[in-house]
Parts: structure tokens; sequence; C-alpha cells
């Protein structure tokens, strides 16, 4: 029995940061790996993965490396969301802006960030309407 590789769109979205950060232009990875796999997007869009992502997606898709487009935003290293907790009214606002539930809470309370599902997109960042939201250097593993 032999294994088929992974599809393309499979291939493309494993390797980018899956930050769902909507930075490229699409809803997300997925959305975006698979534009790549149609030949309707270029390698370029993925400020998360910086230039060695691009580099990287380029070579599955047999095409010319690109540096990332730096008008789509600031190539960082990894970072998660945290809440002053002190400082939340309980809006919701993060939650809601959210793309992979890293953020739970209830009305009116207090909200946290469940450090290990935050991508540290930033989307959580301009709906919080007292600027209690912080981005720091995620911890190395290990």
């Amino acid at each position: 029995m032999s294994l088929m590789p992974p599809p393309l769109v499979e291939r493309l979205d494993r390797l980018l940061p899956q930050t769902q950060c909507g930075q490229c232009g699409f809803d997300g990875c997925r959305p975006y790996a698979a534009a790549m796999a149609r030949r309707e997007a270029g390698v370029e869009r993925c400020p998360p993965g910086g230039d060695a992502g691009a580099r990287a997606l380029a070579q599955v898709l047999g095409v010319p490396a690109l540096p990332y487009d730096r008008s789509r935003g600031e190539h960082k290293p990894p970072q998660v969301a945290l809440i002053i907790e002190a400082d939340c009214i309980g809006c919701t606002k993060c939650i809601q802006a959210c793309p992979v539930d890293a953020i739970v809470g209830g009305a009116k309370y207090m909200h946290t960030v469940i450090a290990d599902l935050c991508t540290g997109c930033e989307l959580c960042i301009p709906p919080c309407p007292v600027d209690c939201i912080d981005l720091v250097g995620r911890a190395s593993s290990g």
C-alpha cells in the first residue's frame, strides 16, 4: 500500500503559520493556501511567515521565491495576547474578534486568554474599548 502525498492545498497550509490573522487578504491560512494552489495568489502575502515562509511556499509551488510584502505588516517573533484582567470590563468584543476561540469569559466578567490556543494575530486589540490587551513574546517550550 503506497501513501499518496498530501494534496497541494494541504502542503501549503502546513507551511503557513496558522495565525489566521487575515494580513494576506484572506479569511485565514487555509483559504490563502487554496488561492495559492489555484495560482490566484502569490507566495509573498504572509507577514507572520516572513521571507523564510515565502521561500518555502515558492519551493512547493515551483515558482520564484519573493520576499514577503512588507506593506501587509511586520514579521514578528511568535507572540501571545495577554489581558490585563484588572482593567477588563467584560464587554466580550475581544471574544468576538478572536478567530481561534482563544479568549474565554462572560459578559460583564473578566476575560482571559488560553495561551496555548492564541496565535498572536492581534485581531483582539482594536475592538477593546479599555485597551487592556497586550501582546507579549511567546515563551519558548522545551
